[in-house]
């Protein structure tokens, strides 16, 4: 257990017993203490007997016990005096002290094999065996949301969403690289995709000061046991992937809500480029302007609409008619036309895809 937690509970085991406790190594230095000023100190006596014995015992001025622990590494908790207040003292802080130790042990096994079931480092057959052995439940929903800061820093990140999701026995915060923070959440049920967006800005807009813009954060797909977790944790890549290359102003990005893009992305890279030489001539997509092809995604943004996409654009509906045109002699597609529509809005985002993740020969 590290340091920083037995200072956190020395001082109250310390206001229950009246006395001055601390802990110290093997060889009586001392490492933690509810009077701060003694850290470092070297306490007097032999500590050898204490090897022998789970009894507490009167060692120089001090009661002192051996404290039980699984990382076999050995600690003493001592109590100040040698009367019998300080004996009880110390064996009831020493067994208090254990039982941290094996709760946080727990605590960091759970942590550690959660993250070996969403990066697929476990095998299927033993996720079952320690998920019981962990005291895990199998039966609730969960979901993985990846956060991926905008530096290298992911402390910030870490510490606040932790802050947002105390309940460790639930929810677990994952370190993953110097970049990404993984959150498994246990969630309630009838939670749905839109619920889980709201849960991610809630975490954008905490960690947010962090950074001068907001994290970008992909949602993986509800699933219903622990060994799907790899699966989730897929998806939410997948989502921030996806979002990179299609909608990079898009900060929350779910898997449930990808749509075309994500068949898009999941296609043979060298069948997408055959796809844009079966649709255009050579060249011809790469011919319109950014007045032409921002003219286009505002005729697609008004469904087909002539008069009101003229409208949005404060141009004449027959300079519109024109512009359009235009475009159906370059590609051959007329776009008042609802299945030229679709073959050329799946064409842009395909050029997209391929411009993000070229072909290499």
């Amino acid at each position: 257990m590290s340091n920083r937690l037995y200072q956190g509970i020395l001082p109250k085991l310390a206001d229950t017993a009246k006395r001055c406790i601390g802990t110290v190594t093997e060889d009586g230095n001392v490492f933690a203490c509810s009077e701060a000023a003694r850290i470092g100190e070297t306490l007097k006596g032999d500590l050898s007997e204490l090897f022998l014995t789970t009894e507490p015992l009167i060692i120089g001025d001090n009661a002192v016990c051996r404290v039980d622990n699984q990382s076999g590494t050995f600690s003493a908790l001592f109590v100040q005096g040698d009367d019998d207040h300080a004996l009880q003292s110390a064996a009831f802080c020493a067994a208090a002290l254990s039982c941290v130790e094996e709760f946080a042990g727990e605590r960091y096994d759970r942590m550690n094999f959660v993250k070996n079931v969403i990066l697929d480092n476990i095998l299927p057959g033993d996720i079952y065996l320690r998920t019981r052995e962990l005291h895990l439940n199998n039966e609730v929903p969960r979901a993985v949301l990846l956060i991926r800061g905008v530096d290298n820093n992911t402390e910030g990140v870490y510490s606040a969403t932790q802050t947002l999701f105390p309940d460790k026995a639930k929810d677990f915060v994952i370190n993953i690289s110097e970049t990404d923070i993984a959150l498994v959440k246990e969630l309630r049920p009838g939670m749905e995709g839109r619920d889980l967006e709201k849960l991610a800005r809630s975490i954008a807009d905490a960690v947010s000061p962090q950074y001068e813009t907001q994290p970008h954060i992909g949602i993986g797909t509800t699933v219903g046991s622990i060994q799907d977790l790899a699966a989730s944790f897929k998806e939410a890549q997948v989502s921030l992937e996806v979002g990179k290359v299609f909608d990079t102003e898009k900060k929350i990005i779910s898997y449930d809500y990808l749509g075309i893009a994500r068949l898009i992305y999941q296609l043979p890279k060298r069948l997408c480029g055959m796809f844009l030489q079966e649709v255009f001539k050579r060249g011809t997509i790469d011919s319109l302007d950014e007045e032409t092809l921002f003219t286009i995604q505002k005729f697609f943004e008004n469904n087909l609409n002539v008069s009101e996409t003229s409208r949005r654009l404060f141009v004449h509906r027959n300079t519109l008619v024109y512009r359009l045109e235009k475009i159906k002699k370059l590609t051959g597609l007329d776009l008042r036309e609802f299945d030229d529509a679709i073959v050329f809005k799946v064409a842009l985002m395909v050029k997209k895809y391929l411009d993000a993740r070229p072909i290499r020969y």
